[in-house]
This record gives structure tokens, C-alpha cells and sequence, in this order.
């Protein structure tokens, strides 16, 4: 079985996966039969060439994918993002999943990193709920249980490949790790052209189902469902209560001729709410405060030019105080010299307005 998924990923070729670099975006939406509801959230992904590089290695190129969900499930705000470093032929590299869930009183999130060496893969598990400890701790999976691996943005990678050749094998099964960082195995199976709704326009589309399932007897399933250039129309887990849908019946009319857009669109972040981001605020805002005190420290001559400039400014109150800064700043003395001084000639022209000649005359 392993055998036969990593050759299927040997015949795909540079080409044909280039054809499936590229980004999109789906309204995320309640689940049920339309009409639905306003979207409550959306989901991203966008695929592209990007240098990746490991300390004492060499620069390589390879594809970036990347998704991001914002939304709602059972009423609880959910936002997740995944960052897949992959190989042309879809090894990956490097991967890393967040998910945060905003439960009230104790928001939890979770991350799992991923990184692939010579001995096989490295997993790197985090759990922080609440105000509680933060759970880490890491596990290894050997080369030889890996053999044709399938990560999740690699597996994203190879449903475009799929969807644009509009077929796929019986029994295309390929070894894969999960979001917990549980080794199992992920079977693709088409299940054909079906009509479904763009907007407010009806089109064609190619299914795909993906189920993973675990060493346990536990499975989730997806339904992908594809325009013929590979964009995604329907993504839907089985028995979710959100999924996500392609509201802008425009693409349908460029005939896979699609502009480019931008991964992840311009979006408001209410980020004082938003666990991560404020965390990353909070860190970001102490190492800057940290940095800026050391930097004056090592350098006292900085108070010394600010504190000379503001006594020569507020002396003079020059009409415009932009010019009479880069005036005064371009002849300024060099460090180590008094900036300062009753005696001391001052650092501008004689003839600046409002300014006496350094002679007194």
C-alpha cells in the first residue's frame, strides 16, 4: 500500500503541480441545505514557490501552503492556521497547525510542529487551557513507517492534482499524521460530477472524499468538491456543524483564469480578544521595551542630542520646525564632543532665521 502511494507521487510532474499554486477563499457558513445563513467566518489557502533553508543547510526552493479558518462552531469562536513547507514532490519539509478555541472560562489552544530529518519525522505537541501550565512534549516516527507520507498540506496539494485530472486511483491510500500527531492513513476515492450552487448560479463540480482514519477505529471524512481548474467550490467535513462554501459566482464566468489574490485578505481583528494575538503582543511589546532600554544604556549620547535639540528648538521656535531639525542635525557635532555649551559655537549656520551669528555680531 505504501509501496504503490509513493509512486503514484513520483508521476506527478513539476508542471502539472504548477498549475495548482495559487490562492482562494470560501465563505465560511451553517450546515444544512440552502438557503443558508450569512457567512461566519472564512477560510483560506494559498500555494506558492518560497525559499526554505535549516540551520548549516543550504537554501532550497519548495511550495508554501498555507490556510487560515475563522469562524464559529457550536457557538464557540474557532480560529486555526497551518503552515506546510512541501517538496515538489509533496515531502514535506516542515509543518506546524494552531488552533485556538475561545471557551469560556478556559480558551484553549493547541498546536502541533512537525519536522522532517533523516531518521523519519519529529512531532512537537502544545496544550495551554486556561490559566493552567502549558503541556509540552515532543515524539518520533521512524523512516520506515513513513515511506510515502501524506501531510495535510501536501494532502491539499495532491487534491488539486486530483480534481484537475478529474479521476483518482480505487485504493490511493497513503500513511499520514494527524492534528493530535497520531500516525494513520488517509484514503482518497472520487465520487463523481455533481451539480451545486455558486452564488446564485448552478455549475458542475468534481467530488472527492478523503477519510482519515486512526490506529483506534476512529475516521473523519471530507467532501471536496472542485471546479475543473482546481479551485475549491465545497469543503465540508462530515458531521460538522459549519463548512465552507464559494459565494463569488464571478469565478465561475474567467473559465479558470483566475486573478491573483492575496493569501489572506485584509480582515478586523478585534486582537485584545484574541488570545494569540495578544499573547504575541504582550511578548513582542516586552522584548521591544527591553531592547530600547539597552540601546540607551550603551549609548547615553542619544539623551544628551535629543535633550540639546529640544533647549535650541524651544529657544529659537522656529516657524518650521522639520527644516530647522534637518538643519540642526546636519551639523551637528560628532559623539564623544559637548553638546552643549555657553562657549561652544552652535551647530548651525550663522545666518539660520531667528538664529545670532556664533560671534555675536
Amino acid at each position: 500500500m505504501a509501496g504503490t502511494a509513493a509512486e503514484f507521487l513520483s508521476l506527478i510532474g513539476l508542471e502539472e503541480l504548477e498549475r495548482c499554486l495559487f490562492a482562494e477563499r470560501l465563505a465560511v457558513v451553517a450546515a444544512g441545505p440552502p438557503p443558508r445563513d450569512e457567512a461566519k467566518g472564512q477560510w483560506w489557502m494559498a500555494a506558492q514557490w518560497a525559499p526554505y533553508q535549516r540551520e548549516d543547510e543550504p537554501v532550497q526552493s519548495c511550495i508554501l501552503v498555507q490556510t487560515r479558518f475563522r469562524g464559529e462552531k457550536d457557538g464557540v469562536p474557532v480560529s486555526s492556521t497551518l503552515k506546510a513547507y512541501v517538496t515538489w514532490q509533496l515531502e514535506t519539509l516542515e509543518q506546524e497547525e494552531q488552533e485556538c478555541l475561545k471557551l469560556k472560562p478556559h480558551p484553549t489552544q493547541k498546536e502541533t510542529h512537525i519536522v522532517s530529518h533523516e531518521h523519519g519525522m519529529t512531532v512537537w505537541k502544545t496544550l495551554l487551557e486556561g490559566e493552567a501550565e502549558q503541556q509540552c512534549y515532543s515524539f518520533s516516527y521512524s523512516r520506515a513507517k513513513l515511506q510515502g507520507v501524506l501531510l495535510e498540506g501536501a494532502s491539499l496539494l495532491l487534491l488539486r492534482v486530483l480534481a484537475r485530472r478529474q479521476k483518482t486511483l480505487p485504493d490511493l491510500v497513503f500513511p499520514t499524521i494527524n492534528t493530535e500527531g497520531d500516525l494513520c492513513t488517509s484514503r482518497y476515492s472520487a465520487l463523481g460530477i455533481q451539480r451545486q450552487a455558486v452564488g446564485s448560479a448552478e455549475t458542475e463540480v468534481f467530488v472527492i472524499q478523503r477519510e482519515v482514519h486512526t490506529s483506534t477505529g476512529s475516521s473523519t471524512i471530507w467532501h471536496s468538491s472542485f471546479l475543473p481548474d482546481g479551485h475549491l467550490a465545497q469543503l465540508m467535513e462530515i458531521g460538522s456543524p459549519v463548512l465552507m462554501i464559494l459565494q463569488d459566482e464571478s469565478i465561475l464566468s474567467k473559465s479558470g483564469k483566475f486573478e491573483p489574490q492575496l493569501p489572506f485578505p485584509k480582515e478586523h481583528l478585534d486582537w485584545e480578544e484574541d488570545i494569540q494575538l495578544f499573547s504575541s503582543f504582550l511578548d513582542r511589546k516586552d522584548e521591544l521595551q527591553l531592547s530600547h532600554a539597552a540601546y540607551l544604556q550603551q549609548h547615553p549620547e542619544v539623551r544628551a542630542l535629543l535633550s540639546d535639540f529640544l533647549r535650541a528648538l524651544l529657544f529659537q521656535q522656529p516657524h518650521d520646525p522639520i527644516s530647522f531639525a534637518a538643519e540642526f542635525f546636519a551639523h551637528q557635532r560628532p559623539f564623544g564632543t559637548p553638546f552643549a555649551s555657553p562657549r561652544a559655537a552652535s551647530p548651525l549656520p550663522s545666518s539660520s532665521p531667528g538664529h545670532p551669528p556664533a560671534n555675536g555680531k
